[in-house]
């Protein structure tokens, strides 16, 4: 039988499989079908081909720019799921779990493209917070800025999501400007290789931005530099292994692991058998103890129950797990299919072994369940096993052992303090649920266990048909957890992406900080439009580009047509007396958006132009009240430039009112769509 060679991709060419190569086997058949590895991979040439060539590549790009380069990609590996999903079958996946690894990865990749152009400036630099200013007259300022990492990011994954894995980590690397080096596990890098040879084929990624190591990274990490990241997941031990190495301390080489995690699901007080929530609560365990073979880092390993429902929901989860069908993976009718090895389905038994100790197995028997279509002595299957742990205060090992499979231990609790306390013995996980239709044990559940969980996930009726699930991390929310789970944070949208960028505080001038940020700031050059802003187009707007308007008397008159037009008679326009009262007015005032209303027509060029749609209005504050007889005047400033689509893009204009003494009375922001031409 020929063996099919895994190759890694360095240095801008395929490398072959080499000496040290390691072998790969079917899941399903348990034959060695695979080989991946090369001891003499030049990986000195790696880095220096991502720091050199890949790096200068994506940091010539925009944000926005390499937003559409991930579109891109997804668009291109979508074409091609069909060739992922057939030889994922290889790992023991079945067609359902395709789903989150394969379509799950590339949606993570749309989701990143979209808040690249949505979130992110189409610049060079993200800004990340406010100008602080740090002198009384404004004339000295501060603003945290945050620039690409001008290393490589070297990708280490897990078997279980060989493309999931791997693009939820390169996607925020891409979209951030830094080059990545991914790294796969063993057991399935045959198909993160066919991911990036998809990839790498569509010519759309610069030169050096993507390599790959199918086998080991030899003495990679011994070679980086401050300037480079680590992304880790697999095990606790092997996290603490790698990111204890001297030179990953000496460097202070950024390492971002998620790791081991003993998630729980929690039924709450309320969820009585009978409830939608109690229904819900035995399909999200399942759910998760079968999808992927109980193979992900967020499968429910603990569930706690109150302890009066503790026998029914082990007779209601037992039933369901004896439907589940077990056996080959490409047969449509297969709910669950294989481990990825056979050496991991000898580790999930040792564990299994460590948890009996503690409690009593009540579904699933390793030495006696059905396969469907394959051979389970050859194969590595297992059946859901659920154990009941009857004392979960005493228990040890259900708490600190990790069963890598589709294996979870039931519980019983006294009261809600006494759950959390349960979940909390997890000492850091991914995610926990909570069933319940009460706000309550919502509310002191994130109070209670928040600190030991990265993500709280509460369903009940009102939220079940239209939640994404216990196990599903989504690209907006962080996904991560505090002490075992590993202490680091992906995905979580533009966060995710900062773990490859530099924070630096920023201080200078307001003309300074403009130009780093490329972001107009109050008390920087204003410059003279040669014709009214509003006739201008997208791209003949400069940043700074500022106009003032003449000013406009108010009168009573308008205060009170104003408030009869609007219905707006709050008291403090209409009596002089209750609005004297107030230790905000002097007396009767103006309506602020009496003043936004003016403003509007003091400045607007009314004639048919580029200025397409106002879209909103952020950051309105009022300072100063306006009475009868007082003057406002508008100043309108091009602060910042973002393209929407082909057609058009955002403008947002800075402006403030200010009254006849040039005391500052509102100041907002206001977006409009400007066409590129006319």
């Amino acid at each position: 039988m020929t063996l099919q060679d895994v190759q890694s991709f360095a240095h801008g060419k395929w490398i072959p499989v080499g000496t040290g190569a390691r072998s790969i086997e079917n899941a399903v058949t348990g034959e060695v079908f695979a080989q991946a590895g090369n001891a003499d991979l030049d990986v000195q040439a790696m880095l220096d081909h991502a720091r050199d060539v890949g790096g200068p590549a994506l940091r010539k790009m925009t944000f926005h720019d390499r937003a559409r380069m991930l579109k891109a990609l997804a668009l291109h590996l979508g074409k091609h799921k069909q060739a992922l999903y057939d030889m994922s079958f290889a790992s023991g996946a079945t067609q359902s779990d395709h789903l989150i690894d394969i379509d799950g990865g590339i949606g993570t990749m749309f989701v990143f493209a979209s808040k690249g152009r949505r979130e992110m400036p189409d610049a060079h630099v993200y800004l990340d917070g406010e100008v602080e200013q740090l002198s009384r007259n404004g004339t000295f300022l501060g603003q945290h800025i945050c620039t690409p990492l001008q290393g490589v990011a070297v990708h280490i994954n897990a078997f279980n999501f060989p493309v999931w894995g791997m693009l939820e980590k390169l996607a925020p690397t891409l979209l951030a400007g830094v080059p990545a080096i991914v790294k796969p596990a063993t057991a399935t890098c045959y198909i993160t290789e066919l991911a990036v040879r998809i990839m790498l084929d569509s010519g759309i990624l610069p030169a050096g931005s993507l390599q790959l190591v199918s086998g080991g990274l030899g003495d990679m990490l011994d070679r980086l530099t401050c300037q480079d990241v680590v992304g880790f997941t697999g095990s606790a031990w092997t996290a603490g292994k790698l990111r204890s190495m001297p030179h990953i301390l000496e460097n202070s080489i950024r390492f971002v692991a998620e790791q081991d995690s003993l998630n729980s699901s929690i039924l709450g007080p309320d969820a009585k058998p009978g409830t939608p929530e109690f229904d819900l609560f035995i399909k999200e365990v399942q759910r998760e103890m079968t999808t992927k073979a109980g193979q992900k880092c967020t499968a429910i390993r603990r569930i706690f129950a109150p302890k009066q429902h503790v026998e029914a929901a082990i007779e209601a989860l037992s039933a369901r797990l004896e439907k589940t069908l077990i056996g080959d993976p490409s047969n449509e009718a297969t709910r669950m299919g294989a481990l990825v090895s056979n050496d991991q389905k000898r580790d999930v038994l040792q564990k299994v072994d460590i948890i009996a100790k503690e409690a009593e197995r009540v579904f699933g028997n390793p030495d006696s369940f059905e396969v469907s279509g394959a051979d389970a002595a050859k194969g590595a299957f297992l059946p859901p096993m659920l154990f009941h742990c009857a004392d979960p205060d005493k228990a040890e090992r259900i708490h600190d052992t990790e069963a890598f499979g589709p294996v979870s231990t039931i519980m019983g609790y006294d009261n809600l303090d006494h759950a959390i306390q349960l979940v909390n013995r997890g000492q850091g996980s991914l995610v926990a649920s909570v069933i319940t239709h009460d706000p309550e044990v919502a509310k002191n559940v994130a109070l209670g266990a928040g600190a030991f969980h990265g993500r709280l996930y509460f369903n009940n009726r009102d939220s079940m048909k239209e939640s994404t699930g216990h196990g599903s991390p989504l690209p907006h929310m962080v996904h991560g957890g505090p002490g075992r789970a590993g202490g680091g944070e992906e995905l979580g949208g533009v966060r995710g992406v900062t773990h490859y960028m530099q924070r630096t505080a920023v201080q200078g001038s307001p003309d300074i900080l403009s130009a780093i940020g490329n972001v107009w700031v109050p008390g920087s050059v204003e410059k003279k439009a040669p014709a009214h802003p509003f006739t201008r187009t997208f791209h003949e707007l400069e940043i700074g580009e500022t106009i003032h308007t003449a000013p406009r008397t108010i009168t009573i008159e308008d205060i009170e047509h104003f408030a009869s037009f609007t219905g707006d008679t709050f008291y403090a326009h209409m009596n002089e007396e209750a609005a004297k009262r107030n230790p905000f007015f002097p007396g009767r005032v103006a309506h602020g958006y009496l003043l936004l209303s003016f403003a509007a027509g003091l400045f607007v060029e009314p004639n048919e132009g580029p200025v397409l749609a106002n879209t909103g209005l952020d950051s309105l504050r009022f300072m100063k009240p306006v009475e009868a007889g007082d003057d406002i005047q508008v100043r309108l400033s091009v602060k910042k430039k973002t393209p929407r689509n082909d057609e058009y893009g955002e403008v947002r204009w800075h402006v403030t009112l200010t009254n006849q003494d040039k005391d500052l009375v509102a100041e907002y922001e206001l977006l409009t769509m400007n066409a590129y031409e006319v």
